[in-house]
């Protein structure tokens, strides 16, 4: 499963352009972290395109087989705790989704 997290204090958030093109979207209260388009729009057009300008999206994948996932945040920071065989993981950041 992927997962759009943000990688920097300040905070998730969409660039202009991405906000237009996701409005509407998705249902208000489905959680936008695990959106496919969202998902496909960072890998087409790139993190820095689609981040605001103080975030630093990143796309986090963790097993299909996890049992339970959460998303943990410090000042804007996000990480991605999951569970798999009973046991509790932290998802890697990549370098980059650009």
């Amino acid at each position: 499963m992927k997962i759009v997290i943000n990688n920097c204090f300040g905070g998730f958030g969409l660039s202009k352009e991405a906000e237009n093109f996701m409005e509407g979207k998705w249902i208000d209260g489905e959680d936008i972290h695990c959106d496919p388009e969202l998902i496909a729009l960072i890998e087409r057009e790139g993190a820095d395109k689609v981040g605001a300008s103080y975030a630093d999206l990143r796309i986090v994948e963790i097993p299909d087989e996890a049992t339970d996932f959460l998303i943990d945040e410090y000042d804007g920071w996000e990480s991605v705790i999951y569970v798999l065989d009973g046991k509790i993981h932290y998802a890697e950041v990549a370098n980059g989704n650009d």
